[in-house]
């Protein structure tokens, strides 16, 4: 399960099956959970929900084909961020009026941050050198090893084992249903070798499938919003259907949002790079720098939230064995489509929580092991393991922290305890850098 994707590059996937493994990336990322969390948290009307979650899938399937095909040129999938939701909420609060017009202030704050983050990473191309100071192959190792376990508690959140009581029991077997049907695929399709090719590839495709039959048996799969979809949806384009406005406290605030979440997305590279084998040279930094930041400026123009790269999709790419870019491409284009198509929008929503939850479990243990692989090839003494250990206890007490103490905190500290993945990630950086001894 965790063997190198390298070796299938030389066997590349055929059409029918780059589709298919392109959908199956699109359809384990959870897209519409941070738009739709903004949504429930603004208190939008369900049909400005709706429009957000579409712009989302749209810019994040742009966002896509941009990274993956043009600027990093690694097999990785955008999806929106959780790092800004505090932000977010925090700045449409402050704004007049009600609906997905509160928003204005924040796609206009997008903006600016997003043209600095491509000025930084190409014309000036600075990023590569900040990553070659402050993450070297020990604090690289740590944050892949804290990607992965960091993502753990989303796949153990509340949707999944916790909320209604009486849910719980039944949660807990969808998710195991799950993890399980991805696994037996997973190494079913090892097994046997080059037959079992297809069983590997479609191994998360499956376990969606086969743990959504089982939540259907169980009457857990509710697919009545499929049948009152749209067929086709009209994108939003901000400074049209919603008025830009510009403040410079809201514009600060999401460079500093920026920041970690470009924190987050280069240890997405390094877990990317670690399960394909392949080194990031110092130009794919800028370049992956710079299109994250014309991800994040489609995004803001789309009437969308920051996109980011999904680590999960580097446990498929582990999980499978195939890292041609042509299924990322692929990947981009399913995204696109479901935020045209309202209907296939609606079937990766009906996905229960716990189905997806099980599988995304899985995938963060595979990050975790490709991390460790790294950190066992170096020759590790007592300062080394606190720096790849400690970050594990910050970020993962930064995940457990109660929503009500988040909630009193300022605006700025909400964004920079956001995402637990990105403290875990910062902490590698600043520990390798401030604790005595050798450095490495």
């Amino acid at each position: 399960m965790m063997t190198s994707a390298m070796a299938d590059r030389d066997a590349p996937p055929g059409l029918v099956q780059t589709v298919i493994l392109g959908v199956q990336h699109a359809l384990a990322m959870d897209v519409y959970v941070v738009p739709f969390l903004v949504g429930t948290l603004l208190g939008l009307p369900a049909a400005d929900t709706a429009s957000l979650i579409g712009a989302t899938f749209l810019a994040a399937g742009l966002a896509t084909l941009v990274q993956s095909q043009l600027c990093l040129r690694m097999p990785v999938v955008q999806g929106p961020s959780y790092v800004p939701i505090g932000a977010v909420v925090a700045i449409a609060h402050d704004a007049a009026g009600g609906g997905i017009a509160a928003l204005g202030g924040v796609f206009g704050a997008l903006i600016p941050g997003a043209v600095l983050m491509v000025l930084l990473a190409w014309p000036l191309r600075l990023f590569h050198r900040i990553v070659a100071r402050l993450v070297p192959p020990l604090a690289g190792g740590a944050i892949i090893v804290v990607v992965g376990i960091t993502l753990m508690p989303v796949a153990l959140q509340a949707d999944v084992l916790g909320g209604d009581r009486a849910a719980l029991g039944g949660n807990i077997l969808l998710a195991l249903a799950s993890g399980a049907f991805a696994v037996g695929a997973g190494l079913g399709g090892i097994a046997l070798g080059a037959r079992g090719r297809w069983l590997r590839a479609g191994s998360v495709l499956l376990a969606l499938a086969g743990g959504s039959v089982v939540a259907a048996f169980a009457g857990r799969f509710d697919g009545s919003a499929i049948a009152s979809a749209p067929w086709l949806q009209r994108p939003l384009l901000a400074g049209i259907d919603v008025k830009l406005r510009l403040s410079p406290d809201a514009i600060l605030t999401m460079l500093a949002v920026y920041a970690v979440v470009l924190a987050e997305t280069t240890g997405t590279w390094l877990a990317v790079g670690a399960v394909t084998g392949e080194t990031l040279r110092p130009g794919q930094y800028d370049r992956g720098a710079a299109g994250e930041g014309l991800g994040c400026l489609v995004s803001a123009l789309l009437c969308s939230l920051p996109v980011t790269g999904y680590a999960s999709n580097a446990g498929i790419v582990a999980l499978t064995g195939i890292a041609d870019r042509r299924v990322f491409a692929a990947a981009g284009v399913a995204l696109f489509c479901f935020r045209l198509c309202g209907k296939l929008a609606a079937v990766i929503a009906a996905v229960p929580a716990p189905v997806i939850g099980g599988v995304f479990g899985v995938l963060c243990v595979v990050i975790v092991m490709n991390g460790i692989r790294i950190l066992a090839a170096l020759r590790l003494d007592e300062r080394d393991m606190m720096v790849a250990g400690l970050p594990i206890l910050l970020g993962l007490g930064t995940a457990l922290l109660p929503p009500e103490f988040l909630a009193g905190l300022p605006r700025l500290a909400r964004c920079l305890l956001g995402s637990a993945t990105a403290v875990g990630a910062a902490s590698a950086i600043v520990l390798n850098l401030l604790l005595p001894g050798r450095r490495g």
